[in-house]
């Protein structure tokens, strides 16, 4: 594996340490470790949507570095990690998140995800409940519902067959409102960037994951503390999806970003750092 090596990141310098992480089956994971590996006692571990990689969490990492270790990684099959062949599960993404913390000798920690990566948290915190100190389940379900298979294998075929920018103008409605958009045109076009990086058979091989994934029966195993966030206005995994966790997740905490859609760790960091850090024990600035 790669040696780590320090790379300066944001507008405050910050600086954070990328290792390439080589896990038993011998798949490489693009991994950004943020604070330092032994900031106090608090470890996070933020998982990122379907086609995007680490830097979607950027906003809500830097914002927690001084006060915790922040792991964010490129799962397989994107960004930087390998890209093998197909089909993927979210058992098997929940299996190399275990393989990272094993790496960096976290016995345990705060795991959070968004969209396919809340599904990867969720899978992960049910399946290995002693190391999901916290869970954090951001703008996503655990069931897309009857008709998703389909719908996620027509997402799948167009863009095999017609490219992935034929499908920029659908996703950018979806993932922000119109008052971001407009306010800050540099993100959207970070996150348009980073969709098109995208290998297109792994990206298909990720929408059939997430056609396939059903964790209804998940949700009882969870015995962390959770918080269940979703975006007023996300249309992708719409409240009802983020009502149906926190009902099945005893105690859940259920909150509902007002003027958000379905990126609220870009539109919202403020607010999903926060909640993160509550899930972390960790003191929420005034």
């Amino acid at each position: 594996m790669a040696r780590a090596t320090p790379t300066k990141i944001g507008a405050g310098a910050r600086v954070a340490s990328d290792e390439r992480v080589v896990l038993a089956d011998g798949c490489g994971i693009a991994t950004t470790l943020y604070g330092g590996a032994n900031v106090g006692r608090a470890r996070v571990v933020l998982v990122h949507s379907l086609a995007m990689d680490h830097i979607f969490w950027r906003p809500v990492a830097e914002r927690l570095a001084s006060q915790a270790a922040v792991l964010t990684y490129d799962a397989r099959g994107h960004g930087e990690s390998d890209k093998p062949t197909g089909p993927y599960s979210t058992a098997q993404f929940a299996q190399d998140l275990l393989g990272l913390l094993d790496h960096f000798k976290w016995p345990s920690a705060v795991v959070a995800g968004a969209s396919m990566g809340g599904c990867i948290a969720l899978d992960f915190a049910a399946t290995h409940p002693a190391r999901a100190l916290g869970l954090g389940l951001i703008d996503t379900t655990a069931w897309y519902g009857p008709d998703a298979r389909q719908q996620w294998a027509e997402r799948a075929r167009r863009a095999q067959d017609a490219g992935l920018g034929t499908l920029v103008g659908f996703q950018i409605e979806r993932w922000f409102g119109e008052e971001f958009r407009k306010a800050h045109p540099g993100a959207v076009q970070r996150a348009v960037d980073t969709f098109l990086r995208n290998d297109v058979d792994a990206y298909a091989a990720s929408c059939a994951m997430l056609g396939a994934c059903d964790l209804r029966a998940a949700l009882p195993k969870v015995k962390a503390p959770t918080a269940v966030l979703v975006g007023a206005e996300d249309y992708a995994t719409p409240v009802a999806m983020a009502e149906a966790l926190a009902h099945g997740i005893a105690g859940a905490r259920l909150v509902v970003l007002p003027g958000a859609r379905h990126f609220t760790p870009i539109e919202k960091p403020d607010a999903i750092a926060d909640e993160l850090r509550r899930l972390a024990g960790l003191p929420v600035p005034r």
